[in-house]
């Protein structure tokens, strides 16, 4: 039987609400770690969807040391909400990133909880201060933002909005650091939070050089991982870059480099996703890893992160 954190029992049950990708991971994080999961969906063939899921992801949790069988005795399917949400105690949101949709969600799950339910969304854009806007009471609705796929990967975003309680941010905090995660605190809402901001920031300018012909779409792949891919999974940027000025730190960095920083900055592409970059960019994703399944390439990219993670935990 597992083993549940001590932190996490006045967390159980959980609702995930959406059976996708993010949704389906946070609920076998959450069984992994002993928490009783109500998985909520109207789709159809929910059952189905969710026993082929744990099915594949086996391999994954036995690589994470976390246990991979026993979880059908706390693991419900429902397509009923009130059900789903009625007596949680932590309600993790998985929907489509629609806004009225997530407003009218919360708005609804509100009629069916306790006052102490944490109510967490994975949205990646949009802030809890709008999510929130039907609710009567907007102090336990903010952001759990986790990177895909939170089973796998560390980091969670934990962002308020403007109405959030201080008691729902520590409560997210102590939450996803039971499960192992790494969240951090952003302490202003923007649009896209952190990471992503980042990501897109990065992933427009690769896209532009591939889509220009300046680099092969699997040679730009490697360029990342040879260079900044690896200082970056050992210092984050920042730091990495107060060593890159030497014994001057960041200011000498700065100053050295800003001139051709801004050079650059000016040269980068503005990449627009119409119809003809977008199939332009799909056939030679195509061409570079036709060669194998989305399947076959995922499996292959959680276990080289888990392999860099635990090399980076020594």
């Amino acid at each position: 039987m597992t083993r549940i954190h001590s932190d996490l029992h006045r967390f159980d049950p959980v609702t995930v609400i959406g059976a996708g990708t993010i949704g389906l991971s946070w609920a076998t994080l959450f069984l992994a770690h002993g928490l009783t999961v109500r998985l909520y969906d109207p789709r159809p063939d929910l059952k189905e969807v969710s026993e082929q899921h744990f099915k594949s992801i086996e391999s994954t949790l036995t690589l994470l040391n976390l246990p991979s069988k026993g979880f059908e005795s706390r693991l419900s399917l429902t397509s009923d909400l009130q059900q789903a949400v009625t007596g949680a105690a932590v309600i993790q949101e998985n929907g489509p990133e629609k806004l009225s949709l997530k407003q009218e969600l919360f708005a609804a799950i509100e009629n069916y909880i306790e006052a102490h339910t944490l109510l967490l969304s994975s949205s990646s854009t949009i802030p809890a201060s709008d999510i929130s806007a039907l609710m009567k009471d907007k102090s336990r609705m903010l952001i759990g933002h986790p990177f895909n796929p939170p089973l796998v990967m560390p980091l969670v975003e934990v962002v308020p909005g403007q109405f959030t309680s201080t008691e729902a941010v520590e409560d997210a905090l102590v939450f996803y650091r039971a499960l192992g995660k790494a969240p951090q605190h952003i302490q202003k809402e923007v649009f896209g939070f952190v990471a992503n901001r980042l990501q897109f920031a990065m992933m427009r300018e690769a896209m532009y050089l591939v889509d220009e012909g300046v680099v092969a779409m699997e040679d730009l792949d490697e360029i990342v991982k040879d260079s900044i891919g690896l200082r970056w999974a050992a210092t984050g940027p920042m730091l990495g870059m107060h060593l890159g000025g030497g014994q001057g730190g960041m200011e000498s960095f700065m100053r050295h480099l800003g001139p051709t920083m801004e050079k650059s900055w000016d040269a980068q592409g503005n990449l627009k996703m119409d119809e003809d970059t977008i199939s332009r960019l799909a056939t030679k994703s195509r061409k570079s890893y036709g060669h194998s399944t989305i399947d076959e390439l995922a499996q292959m990219r959680d276990e080289k992160q888990m392999a860099i993670l635990k090399t980076r935990h020594k």
